[in-house]
């Protein structure tokens, strides 16, 4: 079997990629591949657990749920043999056991066998598919459980729910990000010893007519800065395109990658139909614009020699099987994937600034900041100092674009016939607030802000805070951004709505500064 049928396991297309309760083998080889490139999760081990603590006449449901793909039918057909004597399976929530019958009377029947038997029952379902019974299903005891999940993702001793969003794929803290679970996946298909998925590699290798493009590719895929760089891209996904990570999409991503039809690092930033390919386009590193890499641009467009950059590719040539090329679009590709790799004479570190981005540590510091805010004294001064310096200032320019002059605490309230009303408003973090928040996914954290004294919350996913700093820039946002500046407009609204209230208000046009304050239900008048 050549090397890429053996990588056909990990496409969406092949008969792997999804788990059955199938007797007949497809491929003994290929099955075996698929076996060593399982990697067992933290919600497996969960979810085992809960099915080894099931005593004999156990009552209880044990909903796996998630998104299609994540991995829930893999798991369940795992377990549904062994432990057949402890519980009933009902592998796919969003199937019907007859053609007539939709999959909510489907469910409909699996819970009543399950209420007037005596095992306990193990559903895999969608969070969709959950909702849609709540709203459409007829056994009230199971819509009740699934509201109040859905409404505190709390379990109960009788219903138990082990959901894949409750597992985050990436890990935040104070100095980046990182992911076991790409990493896994990764180092798992490409690791040099006892790998089933390597001995094919190096057959291919040696083969006189083996595929030099994928054996390329494969070897750039086995560099651990190259995989770093593959996390930083699916971090991206997630936070900046809301890229929801399934191991299903993961595994057909890294076959997109291996595809022999163009090297990986430019597999990496085409378009094609797995959907985070689909997304990452807009990362491209080719399109980054620095005066370094203009140069590189243009003296490669030129046919400029330079001699450090043709010793670095001619050893990509002999040791990598990269043909030379003066596709410069490329070169920059591959000078991003390899990041702090160390190769031949390393030129291609002479770009590491350029495709450099603080905006991702940035977000994880701060993101890690209100996760596990304690109310230290060095928390507190970190966390201050990022509400005053971006939130504060972002807030203080969005507000007053159309009142540049005012000065900081003051905030432009509303405009009548040319008279702006104005005030001075008092912002400070609501550090209280802040360490008894619940918990958010990775995708966003919650700011809280004291507001003359009122607790104000506002969501920030990473556009959000990127938009925040071209605000400080001087950006002024426009109609395509309103995805983002509407929690921007809310938030300007709750510190409208607090400083119209106050005591003292100021009124401005032509130069004129008029100033009111309520003093003991009198309003003094100043500066007509």
């Amino acid at each position: 079997m050549r090397f890429v049928d053996v990588l056909s396991v990990l496409s969406k297309s092949s008969p792997y990629a999804v788990s059955t309760e199938r007797q007949d083998s497809i491929s003994k080889e290929l099955d075996e591949v698929k076996k060593y490139l399982y990697i067992e999760t933290d919600i497996q081990k969960d979810f085992e657990r809960h099915l080894t603590s099931l005593s004999p006449g156990s009552k209880k449901i044990i909903f796996l749920c998630g998104s299609s793909g994540d991995g829930k039918s893999e798991i369940l057909t795992q377990y549904s043999t062994d432990f057949s004597h402890k519980a009933t399976f009902h592998l796919d929530a969003t199937h019907s056991f007859e053609p007539d019958e939709s999959a909510i009377s489907t469910l409909d029947k699996v819970f009543a066998n399950y209420e007037n038997g005596d095992k306990a029952l193990v559903v895999g379902i969608n969070i969709g598919m959950m909702g849609n019974y709540v709203e459409e299903g007829s056994n009230e005891n199971l819509r009740d459980a699934i509201t109040n999940y859905l409404d505190s993702k709390e379990s109960t001793s009788e219903y138990v729910f082990l959901n894949f969003e409750d597992y985050p794929k990436f890990n935040l803290t104070s100095t980046g990000h990182s992911s076991d679970f790409v990493k896994a996946i990764l180092q798992r298909i490409t690791k040099r010893e006892d790998n089933i998925v390597r001995q094919y590699f190096d057959r291919e290798k040696a083969s006189h007519d083996g595929n030099k493009v994928l054996c390329t590719n494969y070897q750039l895929l086995s560099i651990p800065q190259v995989q770093d760089r593959i996390v930083d891209v699916l971090f991206k996904a997630r936070l900046i395109k809301d890229q929801f990570l399934t191991t299903r999409t993961l595994l057909d991503f890294v076959h997109t990658l291996l595809s022999p039809e163009c090297y990986l690092f430019d597999n990496m930033f085409n378009a094609s139909d797995n959907e985070i390919s689909f997304k990452i386009v807009d990362f491209d590193p080719a399109d980054v614009r620095t005066e370094n890499v203009d140069k590189f641009l243009l003296s490669t467009s030129l046919g400029l020699f330079d001699e450090r950059f043709e010793e670095f590719t001619s050893y990509l040539s002999s040791e990598l099987g990269i043909r030379q090329s003066k596709n410069s679009h490329s070169y920059l590709r591959l000078f991003y994937l390899l990041g702090e790799a160390d190769l031949a004479n390393n030129y291609h570190k002479d770009f590491l600034d350029d495709f450099n981005e603080p905006l991702l540590d940035k977000y994880a510091k701060v993101w890690n900041l209100h996760t596990h805010f304690v109310g230290d004294r060095d928390e507190k001064r970190e966390l201050k100092a990022f509400y005053k310096e971006i939130i504060f200032t972002a807030m203080h320019n969005y507000i007053n674009r159309n009142a540049k002059a005012l000065a900081k605490g003051n905030f432009l309230i509303s405009s009548h016939n040319g008279y702006q009303i104005m005030t001075e408003v008092d912002m400070e973090p609501d550090f209280t607030a802040v360490q008894h928040a619940l918990p958010t996914s990775t995708s966003y954290f919650v700011a809280h802000i004291s507001v003359e004294g009122k607790s104000v919350s506002m969501p920030i996913n990473i556009n959000l805070l990127n938009m925040m700093n071209r605000i400080i820039g001087g950006y002024r946002p426009n109609k395509h951004d309103k995805n983002t500046i509407v929690i921007l407009d809310d938030f300007a609204d709750h510190i409208a709505d607090i400083a119209s209230s106050k005591d003292k208000l100021t009124i401005v046009k032509d130069g004129l500064t008029i100033s009111l304050r309520n003093d003991d239900d009198e309003i003094e008048v100043s500066g007509v």
